[in-house]
């Protein structure tokens, strides 16, 4: 059986080193799993061509949101969301979309104790933005405030919120330093975006930044220098690739021996 993560550009992606760590410590001989460099217009027929020995696909940039529209049925979560990280294949050749970055940032919220939150600060608004959105939701958000470069990219996240029962609001980039009165802080931002910003960090937020390369960011290690709690995005890509295992296979992933594999490939 074959799984893959599909993306452009995609050659950084641990994905691999989980997934293939999860099939030797299950037993799963047979399986394998691999990186594919996709671009959007090449989905549709690249997923059309793939036989009945793929089990699943895991999607990341750019292909969030075209990765809904090749699918035949599609979870409740993805579908509020407007993305997918995840496709799965169907005994009847179909393809089911789902979205396991939303109880992945959850599952990492928890292990860092965080199991409510009346107020979260969101950095970004792309499509990592808009699970952050949905996992606010999950942790019983009462208001969600968004920082974008681009005001029009607000917008496209208020149907997400609305759909969810989230109140959302909107400022500018210029005003992002003042994300430290939320209770948490999930910067979903590409690489360099959050290096200038000196956030006047209270103790109890929690900063939960998206990217795991470089690490910490500058963002995360001025966090770390005031104490705060942390989630990396190495927190996210395990808890999201769990969901995504037990999925294609069918069993339960082998947790440990996938953090320990992830541990491994960072220090390598």
């Amino acid at each position: 059986m074959r799984a893959a993560v599909l993306g452009k550009p995609v050659s950084h992606s641990l994905s691999p080193v989980l997934h293939n760590a999860g099939y030797a410590a299950a037993g799963l001989t047979g399986w394998s799993y691999t990186a594919i460099e996709c671009a959007e217009a090449d989905l549709p027929a690249f997923v059309a061509g793939l036989g009945a020995e793929w089990a699943g696909l895991s999607l990341t940039m750019p292909l969030k949101e075209v990765g809904l529209t090749v699918a035949t049925a599609v979870s409740p979560v993805a579908a509020a969301v407007g993305a997918a990280n995840t496709l799965v294949h169907q005994p009847d050749g179909s393809w089911r979309a789902d979205n396991t970055d939303v109880p992945g940032m959850v599952a990492a919220l928890g292990e860092a104790g965080v199991t409510t939150a009346a107020r979260v600060a969101v950095l970004g608004a792309g499509g990592t933005a808009r699970a952050a959105v949905a996992a606010a939701a999950r942790l019983g958000a009462e208001s969600v405030i968004v920082y974008a470069r681009r005001p029009e990219a607000i917008d496209e996240l208020r149907p997400v919120a609305d759909a969810l029962g989230v109140p959302l609001t909107g400022a500018g980039w210029a005003a992002a330093e003042e994300c430290a009165a939320a209770d948490v802080v999930i910067s979903t931002v590409p690489k360099g975006v959050a290096d200038h910003l000196q956030v006047p960090w209270r103790p109890k937020t929690v900063l939960f930044d998206a990217l795991y390369d470089p690490w910490p960011t500058p963002l995360a290690a001025s966090a770390q220098r005031a104490g705060n709690r942390i989630v990396s995005g190495l927190d996210l890509l395990l808890n999201q690739a769990l969901g995504q295992f037990e999925q294609f296979t069918g069993v339960a992933a082998p947790v440990e021996a996938m953090r320990g594999a992830l541990r491994d490939a960072r220090r390598g």
